[in-house]
């Protein structure tokens, strides 16, 4: 299996002006990667999954999942708006966007990328550090964890 994320997979300056927009820039740079076989039917299924219950997170996160048979493997994509795209959180819209991507049937998959992804998210070095980083590859290892955080006193 290939790495979760890869810089390929993150956009900081995501143009996308809604959720679906913002869905449907991340989930194209899955089918770039070979992670995707059906761009619009892996967008149904995000859809669907977003009107069950909203995806956004407090403090400025959307995280929109699902589990689809568009999917090929585990695949995470990190996108940062700066217009800020309202995922339904309850204090309002999110610039730090990830979109998970599981194949249908990988539910523990599924649940160990959002529960580690939702952890490291209560942690404002990590969070800053996203929001500060202007080098893909160095996004896509801090949310690998191949790179250490910045600690709150550096």
């Amino acid at each position: 299996m290939s790495e979760l994320i890869t810089a390929d997979l993150v956009d900081l300056d995501l143009s996308a002006d809604t959720k679906e927009a913002a869905a449907r820039s991340l989930a194209e740079r899955m089918v770039a990667a070979g992670r995707v076989t059906d761009l619009d039917g892996f967008l149904a299924d995000v859809a669907a999954r977003e009107a069950q219950m909203p995806t956004g997170l407090d403090g400025g996160i959307g995280i929109p999942h699902c589990r689809s048979e568009h999917v090929t493997e585990p695949t995470l994509a990190f996108g940062r708006s700066a217009a800020r795209i309202d995922f339904g959180a309850p204090d309002g819209p999110a610039d730090l966007i990830f979109l998970i991507a599981a194949p249908a049937g990988a539910d523990s998959d599924h649940l160990t990328i959002l529960s580690g992804l939702a952890r490291r998210l209560m942690s404002t070095e990590f969070t800053g550090a996203l929001r500060s980083a202007d080098d893909p590859g160095r996004v896509a290892a801090l949310i690998r964890g191949d790179q250490p955080e910045p600690s709150a006193a550096a």
